[in-house]
């Protein structure tokens, strides 16, 4: 009797989750609210609004391409009615298909079309004496002539926007619908090119004389999973040559599918990703010899990203490392964009008035004005989008060890006049147009403090000797300003004075370097209504920087701003100013440590910046902004004003701000990230900071370890050094949460497959079964066996590593946030048993009673009229068809999954499994119940027998048919063995249905339309894993059965399971979730073979072996 309480109480507490485990689902629950919070915050991005008056003209499909499911659309923008026959005869300029994403419509080409048209009827951008960016040596940069690229001052030829209609099919969740879109975006390229020649021909008939050439290539435009299919358009097999030389993509995953949870897309994914870097191969023979050229030498692409406000695809995703090399396309992020500087939403991309503008300037620069084609060199082309698109700020930045590239020697020579009236050579940036003579200044004035202050039409030069200011350490000289180069400021490098230098060589002569003025993004200017009026100060506009290489050989700096209207042509901003400082790169910085970042999140962390304070004060934080956002708030403390003489109400904290704010200028904030670029925070008094960076992945490498990971990250802030600032920093918890939850969610999903492939592992090896539950909770035990679990899986991956000769990640962060993952990985699996036990409890706990009351009621008079149905049922079942069913009840949703996997979709056989599942499930826990019930029956009718006496309990306990403690106890537990396993498999198949529904949701969108059979690959594995379901109780179960040996060791299931959690725990690791169905696949085809050798040996099922028991 104590044996059977004792066996009582263990399996009730194997149903009960432990402290640790309930802790640890509240955990996972907290931060999950934290992140859902954080990413349903309003986001303010900045952008305008692009309005337009679009019209979608449609071309007529050819018989081999039925209309019913897709469509081809010519984009149209104007207000007045056209004909649409007239309109295509008359089309003659560059194609470009824009190829919408997941879910999205052909109608969202408007904004592009619109833009377009509009600049191509006013012309390129109006051109500024900023510095310029030109491609980097590992670019082709070295090779290119600067001096002789020149963009259009006219845009020779308009762009004819098309658009593809995919019915807004979720191509992100399916790989038939990726391949079948692919299929019909090669179709329109062909049918847009044939257009061409159609409306060339009608012209010509028509008698009008044909001008220009006809395209041989159209220019592809795509969003999200639209620039993947133009990728994989452009090697398709059936794409005539050289049809695509130019693609854009907007907020694409190029690395992988944000969603990668079916195989079938993650294995087009990877042949796709495969074929292009195959492109770029030089192909040769067995022998070395040269066979061919670049498959894709002829192919640009350029990726654009959204930044850290695209919570649908993140940076990591949209680069092309390894797919395209850098002489063929790059990456930028719209935070570093040209005229743009904007973070912005996914869909944000196709209407955000600055981005849309710079594309539209861009891909008209492309067309060679004297072919009326794009241009054909692919350095050509490259290097007209990285004028166009990105800014002259470097993309990485580094105060104390970078310098800015070298100034070029081929600028026209100038003559210009020194203080003591001699002739000097000058290499100027600046166009003849706006030169100064000595004439426009009116008297020089030598500065002698390091920092340096001048006002808008100040008329005078100012001398900074480098040597004497520069001494101390103070070798770096920075200039920031919201004039203009040029027509607002100059600045000059000059030698000694006094010595006759006209055969010195050019290094030795009077260097204008105001082209080396870098453009940064300027908040929105205070409105003045009258002179005098305004009420604060421009933000600056621009940054300019020395160092002391640059500086060398050369002994004044001169600033020379313009003394009136004239020389400017336009007037200044209210109240513009300029700012220099020679200064120390060792000064001026702030460190936070781990320690100091996460108690941020509960305290602020003060800083306060004093009057005459470094203009460049750098903040270094120890862990990634990308992981950990900083709120970063600013106020004004001080502006150098003593005492302005006003009374004393006036010169209250708002009176100070107010006059600090029309002193001083707005702080702005520079971020680099190496995987997304620059990030710029124009007008920083309250702004969360935060880069789109992807830290403590597998795939990391050492270059982000240095300014992303873990280690040192600088963000270099810029503020005016008369006016002091209180800083305040704090974590933001829910930005925090959000970017976890969407860097590492795809690691997660990979995890908690994991977390089961363990826990089936605990129940394989152990006897009697512990729950699943008891099992997770078992794997959580430390030291051992968590650490053996989370750990192991992350020294196979380095080990891998080294082995296809690979960079390491950062070690700590990378086992550090791999544990944490697995940690709420093993959170959510909790959550599910925990829910789906509830389900189960309360469903046979319901099903026991009524059956019980049901026995009750039997004899009772108003329940008669069921026994005709009773032996109606009855009979039914003792149909041979029926017996043979019931006595193989897994044939019929076997059978059923398979054919729906085959011939349907895979998700629908994985619900019939759970299904069989679930009542396996249910069927077992309620026989366990009602022979619990029984043995406490026994007990209470054997405590009667015992109070009347010994012998009549013994004649009791004699008597045939009464309850047998030891029948009921067995069939009890071989029922509970039966059910904690059947839900250790539920759990496991459940996860793999739940990574089919975005697949399914895709699927049931299209019914109605031809659909075609799921892929292979899908299928295939789908009815491997529902071998595994089914057959595992049969063949598997029984841990007594043993494997083939293996180098003389006896392999079980355990073993297997096990091999099966750490290849899944890998897969994660890679962000290739997907790959789990492999595993799956695998045990189900294992199996089988058992199931099937254990049929032919005759060797007893589970179930038959160790149990018998009376029902």
């Amino acid at each position: 009797m104590d044996g059977e309480t004792k066996y009582d109480e263990s399996r009730m507490r194997g149903f009960r989750p432990s402290f640790k485990a309930v802790t640890l689902v509240i955990v996972a629950i907290g931060i999950g609210i934290a992140a859902l919070c954080g990413l349903l915050k309003p986001i303010s991005n900045g952008c305008i609004m692009t309005y337009m008056y679009p019209t979608y003209i449609p071309i007529s499909s050819t018989a081999e391409v039925s209309s019913a499911k897709y469509g081809l659309y010519l984009s149209h923008e104007g207000w007045r009615k056209i004909d649409f026959q007239e309109h295509l005869k008359k089309l003659s300029g560059i194609p470009v298909l824009f190829i919408p994403g997941n879910g999205g419509n052909y109608k969202q080409v408007r904004s592009l079309a619109a833009e377009s048209d509009r600049a191509f009827q006013g012309g390129p951008l109006e051109h500024t004496f900023y510095q310029e960016a030109y491609l980097a040596p590992e670019e082709g940069g070295a090779d290119m002539d600067i001096a002789s690229f020149q963009l259009p001052t006219q845009y020779s030829c308009r762009l004819d926007w098309f658009a593809v209609d995919l019915g807004g099919e979720h191509s992100a969740m399916d790989g038939r619908i990726l391949e079948e879109h692919t299929e019909y975006v090669v179709y329109a390229i062909h049918r847009i090119l044939d257009q061409y020649k159609e409306s060339h021909d009608a012209r010509v008939s028509e008698g009008a004389a044909g001008t220009g050439s006809l395209p041989n290539s159209v220019i592809l435009v795509g969003h999200t999973m639209g620039g993947f299919v133009a990728r994989a358009a452009t090697i398709h097999p059936r794409l005539r040559k050289s049809a695509v030389e130019t693609i854009l993509t907007l907020s694409c995953p190029h690395q992988l599918p944000p969603v990668a949870l079916q195989p079938s897309l993650g294995h087009y994914y990877e042949s796709i990703n495969e074929e292009w870097r195959k492109g770029y191969e030089v192909q040769t023979s067995r022998t070395g010899h040269y066979v061919s050229r670049l498959a894709l030498s002829h192919v640009v692409v350029v990726s654009v990203s959204g930044g850290y406000n695209d919570y649908q695809v993140w940076s990591k995703l949209e680069s092309l490392d390894g797919i395209v090399p850098p002489t063929h396309g790059f990456m930028i992020s719209s935070t570093g964009m040209k005229n743009v500087w904007l973070s912005m939403e996914h869909q944000a991309v196709l209407w955000c008035n600055q981005l849309v503008v710079q594309v539209s300037h861009t891909l008209l620069s492309l067309i060679d004005s004297r072919t009326g084609q794009p241009f054909t060199d692919t350095q050509q082309r490259l290097a007209i989008f990285t004028r166009m698109l990105r800014c002259g700020t470097p993309q990485s930045f580094n105060w104390k060890m970078q310098s800015q590239s070298s100034w070029s020697t081929t600028v026209p020579v100038k003559d210009v006049k020194d203080p003591s009236g001699s002739q000097l050579h000058a290499l100027s940036g600046c166009p003849s147009n706006v030169h100064w003579n000595d004439d426009v200044l009116e008297r020089d004035l030598y500065i002698q403090t390091t920092t340096v202050t001048i006002l808008a039409m100040d008329g005078r030069r100012q001398w900074l000797d480098i040597q004497k200011l520069g001494s101390n350490g103070k070798g770096h000289f920075i200039f920031v300003t919201n004039l203009a180069p040029c027509s607002g400021v100059r600045l000059h490098l000059w030698p000694e004075k006094g010595i006759q230098n006209s055969d010195l060589p050019p290094r030795k002569k009077v260097l204008e370097v105001t082209s080396k003025m870098v453009r940064i993004p300027a908040g929105p200017a205070p409105r003045q209504i009258k002179p005098g009026s305004q009420t604060e100060q421009a933000p600056p506009s621009a940054v300019f920087q020395l160092h002391p290489e640059e500086m060398n050989g050369f002994r004044f700096l001169t600033i020379s701003v313009a003394p009136h209207l004239t020389v400017s042509g336009r007037p200044p901003p209210a109240n513009s100013m300029a700012v220099g400082q020679f200064f120390n790169p060792g000064e001026g910085n702030a460190e936070f440590s781990r320690k100091l970042l996460l108690l941020s999140a509960y305290s602020y962390m003060d800083i306060v910046l004093k009057e005459d304070h470094s203009l460049v004060f750098n903040l270094s934080f120890a862990i990634s902004l990308g992981l950990l956002p900083v709120t970063l708030s600013l106020k004004t403390a001080g502006c150098g004003i003593k005492n302005s003489g006003l009374s004393g109400e006036e010169t209250d904290d708002t009176e100070n701000s107010r006059l600090c704010k029309l002193r001083c200028f707005p702080p702005v904030a520079l971020a680099w990230d190496p995987t997304s670029g620059l990030y710029v925070f124009p007008n920083l008094y309250s702004e969360t900071v935060i880069v789109d960076s992807s830290p403590a992945l597998w795939s990391s490498t050492g270059s982000e370890r240095t300014t992303v990971l873990l280690l040192i990250r600088s963000h270099v802030k810029k503020v005016d050094p008369h006016c002091s600032y209180k800083t305040r920093l704090a974590v933001s918890l829910p930005a925090a949460a959000g970017r976890f939850s969407l860097l590492y969610s795809s690691q997660m999903v990979g995890f908690s497959v994991a977390v089961v492939f363990f826990a089936l592992m605990r129940q394989a090896r152990s006897r009697p079964i512990p729950s699943i539950l008891k099992a997770v909770e078992s794997n959580l035990r430390i030291p051992l066996p968590f650490l053996f679990f989370s750990i192991l899986p992350i020294l196979i991956s380095l080990f891998l590593s080294y082995l296809m000769s690979q960079p390491f990640p950062p070690l700590l962060s990378f086992t550090l946030i791999s544990v944490i993952c697995y940690l709420f990985a093993n959170g959510f699996v909790i959550l599910l048993i925990l829910v789906s036990q509830l389900v189960f409890y309360v469903a046979a706990y319901l099903h026991v009673f009524i059956k019980w009351r049901w026995q009750l009621w039997e004899g009772n008079f108003c329940f008669s009229y069921l026994h005709w149905f009773i032996n109606l049922h009855s009979g039914f079942l003792s149909i041979k068809v029926i017996r043979v069913l019931r006595a193989n009840p897994l044939y019929v949703p076997t059978s059923a999954s398979i054919i729906l996997s085959t011939f349907v979709h895979p998700a629908l056989g994985l619900f019939i499994l759970l299904l069989s599942h679930a009542l396996c499930c249910h069927r077992s826990l309620c026989s366990s119940l009602a022979a619990s019930f029984r043995t406490h029956a026994w007990r209470k009718e054997l405590s009667i027998y015992q109070t009347q006496g010994n012998c009549c309990s013994q004649q009791s306990a004699s008597k045939p048919g009464s309850p047998s403690k030891e029948n009921s106890s067995t069939y009890g537990r071989t029922q509970e063995d039966i059910f904690h396993y059947q839900h250790g498999l539920l759990v496991l198949h459940l996860l793999g249905a739940l990574m089919f529904v975005p697949s399914l949701i895709s699927w049931l969108q299209r019914i109605g339309m031809p659909q075609s059979f799921p892929w292979f690959l899908d299928s295939s594995l789908r009815i491997c894993l529902i071998l595994h379901g089914v057959l595992s109780s049969e063949s598997l179960f029984d841990s007594s059965f043993s494997f083939p040996r293996v180098l003389g060791q006896e392999i079980r299931l355990n073993f297997i399971y096990l091999v099966a959690g750490l290849f899944s725990y890998i897969s994660a690791l890679a962000l290739r979730p997907y790959r789990v169905f492999c595993t799956m696949g695998a045990i189900g085809v294992i199996s089988f073979a058992l199931s099937i050798s254990l049929r032919l040996t005759g060797a007893p099922h589970f179930g038959r072996k160790r149990h018998s028991h009376k029902r």
